[in-house]
């Protein structure tokens, strides 16, 4: 809780953020609250996220959003009596959204396309299918009131966990006869394909974003990242970074990215074959 002093003629405001953690006022709108009707204070700042939201009549507001409020004294603590500002509610992570995510993420990656005259259906698969289903969540969940917050421990717990999977399905699929295809299978040629193919495009895109479209150095880490769904580079750019900058332009490529992959691959195969 942030607290700063503006002296008037015979006023005195405070600025505090308060942090809704009262169920009934998650996917209402900010203009809802009547706070300023109400209560005579304005929100001046809505940070989601660790992202600093403009704060607007149609804002949408979540569950864990931390509302920048300069008024009286007295008022800001009826504010915070009504929005709960109860840190211990935060802590308590809501699991059920994740498993239905991951449900329907499941369902929608296993319904099959059809792409013109090609005969195999091309589908999304667990990756794609499930991040839709996220996409379609965080925009439209807090709408149907569906408390989508999780804990920063409980994120940071889930995402390694997921990086752990994901680098043991990885080796456990690629690890047998992976030396003898590197010596004797000549692999290590489609390793310098790999890497040409990989390398040259975030070479020529980061150079672009930087000295034309002039995007910053933070966010265009972040870009690459996402470039390549690489949540391991993800990890390493926000460590490297003092904002969040590198997550908001990772999220900002990496849905399409991921897209392009799941279809592009399969359409590529089913094309040659």
């Amino acid at each position: 809780m942030v607290d700063e002093q503006w002296h008037g003629e015979n006023q005195k405001y405070v600025s505090r953020r308060i942090v809704i953690t009262k169920s009934q006022f998650n996917g209402r709108y900010l203009s809802d609250l009547k706070l300023r009707n109400n209560f005579a204070v304005n929100v001046i700042r809505v940070n989601r996220a660790g992202v600093d939201l403009a704060p607007s009549a149609t804002l949408r507001l979540q569950l864990g959003d931390r509302l920048t409020v300069v008024g009286d004294e007295s008022a800001l603590q009826d504010v915070s009596n009504l929005l709960g500002n109860t840190m211990k509610r935060l802590r308590e992570p809501n699991i059920i959204p994740i498993f239905i995510g991951i449900l329907l993420g499941v369902l929608v990656g296993s319904i099959p396309f059809y792409f013109g005259s090609i005969p195999q259906p091309v589908k999304l698969g667990l990756a794609g299918g499930t991040l839709v289903v996220a996409i379609l969540l965080g925009r439209f969940g807090p709408q149907c009131h569906l408390i989508t917050y999780t804990t920063v421990s409980a994120n940071l717990m889930l995402r390694e966990i997921g990086l752990a999977l994901f680098f043991a399905g990885v080796g456990l699929s690629a690890g047998q006869g992976f030396v003898e295809t590197i010596v004797d299978g000549g692999g290590w040629k489609w390793i310098g394909y790999g890497v040409i193919i990989t390398v040259l495009p975030l070479l020529i895109v980061g150079i672009i974003g930087l000295k034309w479209c002039k995007v910053d150095y933070f966010t265009l880490m972040g870009m690459i990242a996402g470039g390549t769904t690489d949540p391991p580079a993800l990890s390493f750019a926000s460590h490297t970074s003092p904002n969040d900058l590198p997550a908001v332009g990772y999220t900002t490529v990496y849905p399409l990215t991921m897209f392009l992959r799941v279809l592009t691959a399969q359409l590529l195969i089913l094309l040659v074959a």
